[in-house]
């Protein structure tokens, strides 16, 4: 299943390629000007991008147009896994550094910009709608028509899994919120963000394992000769969907409330000094007052 294979659909394993390309040469942009950049990043990229091949580069690809079960990992790890990582990768923070600030190419570097503080952008990377966006890949297609109406050609199917993607780089970009964000919320409200889709995705996991028939039509009549049984599939399929909603939300969890206790680590010695500031400046003033008007 994991054998690669690569075909004229495979649109999505060559954006991935484009977009690790593109982030090494800027990690090598930066370590010629000096720059330094952090390792871990770089490889939490690389990996996010080695996923997305993983489900859309080998054979899991075809088997995930016949099977809900695989369907569901290909939609889970996108979503889910790929986005998480390539978000703590920073890409946005690395293209904002590497882009030129001079030159032909400084219209790169300004479209980004504009486009990270447009209303637009503020707007999808609201908490709200980011969670909605990533809520509705659930909801809003598999309970509808519109799942079988994209599985009908490689077409549809691309545009669902690049939707499944984004909503996930959407929704982690705000969570993580490494460098420039449009919508950068408190580590409170990250915590909250992470922790409230929880109920709605096991939710959708518990319908589709007790469901009493198939729920979608495209996977409704697997090749005869597999031998696979339809609701045994969909069992599989839900509890894909309730192990991806517990354990990347634990481990997303932590990784926020660490990036929250950092930051208070790097405050407190900041407002220790500003204090002790503070006080020489009082106890000067004190003292400046005392030999003017001696007693």
């Amino acid at each position: 299943m994991l054998t690669p294979h690569l075909d004229r659909t495979s649109v999505l394993p060559a954006i991935a390629l484009v977009a690790l390309v593109a982030y090494l040469l800027g990690v090598w942009t930066l370590r010629r000007r000096g720059m330094r950049w952090a390792w871990y990043r770089t490889a939490s990229f690389v990996t996010g991008i080695g996923t997305v091949w993983l489900v859309t580069a080998t054979q899991m690809a075809g088997y995930a147009m016949a099977l809900f079960s695989v369907h569901m990992v290909q939609k889970m790890v996108l979503g889910v896994l790929s986005a998480a990582l390539i978000m703590l990768g920073g890409p946005v923070s690395l293209a904002v550094r590497a882009l030129p600030r001079r030159g032909r190419a400084v219209f790169l570097r300004a479209v980004l910009l504009r486009t990270l503080r447009s209303r637009a952008a503020r707007v999808i990377a609201n908490p709200a709608v980011s969670t909605a966006l990533f809520i509705g890949s659930l909801y809003g297609i598999y309970f509808t028509e519109l799942f079988d109406v994209l599985m009908r050609t490689w077409q549809g199917n691309l545009v669902m899994l690049v939707f499944f993607l984004s909503s996930g780089l959407i929704a982690f970009g705000g969570t993580f919120a490494i460098g420039p964000w449009p919508h950068r919320a408190s580590f409170p409200m990250r915590l909250v963000e992470l922790a409230a889709p929880g109920p709605l995705h096991a939710f959708f996991a518990v319908i589709v394992m007790m469901a009493s028939r198939p729920l979608v039509h495209a996977f409704a009549s697997p090749p005869a000769d597999w031998d696979i049984d339809v609701m045994t599939d969909q069992l599989a399929a839900g509890n894909v969907v309730w192990g991806f909603g517990e354990v990347p939300t634990i481990l997303a969890f932590t990784i926020v409330f660490w990036q929250w206790a950092s930051s208070e680590d790097r405050r407190s010695p900041t407002a220790d000094r500003r204090v002790e500031a503070d006080l020489e400046a009082y106890n000067a003033r004190l003292a400046e007052l005392a030999r003017s008007h001696p007693r």
